[in-house]
């Protein structure tokens, strides 16, 4: 009777190891197979490689997301220089048309004169370009996510607001200007890209505060609309440059003819500086298109729906 039960056991025991090498066959093929001495009950389970295979798996997802943490990081390094660039430039544009217009036009009035037309390239410079190119990128500033996103909508409607008043008032130096001195409005080039483009941003403004910040405004109508206003900011951003580009090498040709001044080919002081605030709109333009046209740097409501919405400043948990 010993002899049958220990044949009996020792059956049960290379059964149990046929099943046991079974199972880790269907694991995979990188799992060591089990020996029948390793399947004994004294046997030390670190021989079959199970505990083994866990651990370098673990290491490997930990290096898979370092990188994720690293490239987020140089994400947020890289935009917040290419945001206070975009300040910079924009205070360097107002900076440099108040003192053309100070130092080489005699000053500012409101009394008809040329020192009216003065406020022209001032109001249009800090309304269409400083301040409507900083209201443009409002929404990208990582710290603003995560958070209400009203208090932001009021703030980009009021900056913007205040970009169209100035503008709006610097067509009215102009257009007074021209009437007092019997000059015809509106026939330049330039004049028509200009008023273009503030008529564009009035209707701009107008839609996005009926579309995005009245309560009664459908879901459905702000996304039909968002991808519309996002491409006529940019357009209008485009004109506005355009506007002032060309408004400056007009007004170089007007007062730089050779007569009584130095001619605008000469470079005089005058014309170099006003080409560098011409220089510094156009840069102040790239920048503010790069940080909008940048897929990263878009607010998380903005991606696609199947991206999950992870803040740039917020540590990974895992």
């Amino acid at each position: 009777m010993n002899f049958l039960n220990l044949f009996n056991l020792h059956s049960f025991i290379q059964m149990e190891c046929v099943y046991t090498r079974q199972q880790m066959q269907q694991a995979g093929p990188s799992s060591p197979s089990c020996s029948t001495s390793d399947c004994f009950p004294l046997s030390k389970t670190a021989e079959c490689g199970s505990e083994h295979s866990v651990e370098p798996a673990k290491h490997e997802v930990r290096a898979a997301g370092a990188p994720t943490g690293l490239s987020r990081m140089l994400s947020v390094v890289s935009f917040y220089i290419c945001y206070l660039l975009c300040l910079g430039l924009s205070l360097a544009c107002v900076v440099c048309v108040c003192l053309w217009n100070s130092q080489w036009r005699g000053g500012f009035a409101w009394d008809g004169s040329a020192l009216q037309f003065n406020w022209h390239p001032v109001l249009m410079v800090t309304g269409l370009i400083a301040l409507y190119g900083n209201g443009a990128v409002l929404y990208r500033v990582p710290l603003t996510w995560g958070q209400n996103k009203l208090p932001w909508k009021l703030l980009h409607a009021t900056v913007m607001l205040l970009a169209l008043i100035l503008s709006i008032v610097g067509l009215c130096a102009v257009f007074d200007f021209h009437n007092a001195k019997k000059i015809p409005n509106l026939y330049s080039l330039h004049s028509w890209i200009g008023i273009a483009a503030t008529a564009l941003f009035a209707i701009q403004w107008v839609v996005g505060m009926a579309g995005f910040l009245l309560p009664c405004s459908p879901m459905s109508l702000r996304a039909l609309l968002k991808p519309v206003h996002v491409w006529m900011g940019g357009s209008i951003l485009w004109l506005s440059i355009a506007a002032c580009i060309s408004g400056i090498n007009e007004k170089l040709f007007f007062v730089l003819h050779g007569s009584a001044n130095q001619a605008y080919a000469d470079l005089p002081p005058e014309a170099v500086f006003a080409n560098v605030l011409g220089v510094l709109i156009v840069a102040f333009g790239l920048v503010v298109l790069k940080i909008l046209s940048n897929r990263e740097w878009q607010r998380p409501e903005s991606r696609p729906e199947d991206l999950a919405y992870t803040p740039l400043l917020q540590e990974e948990n895992e």
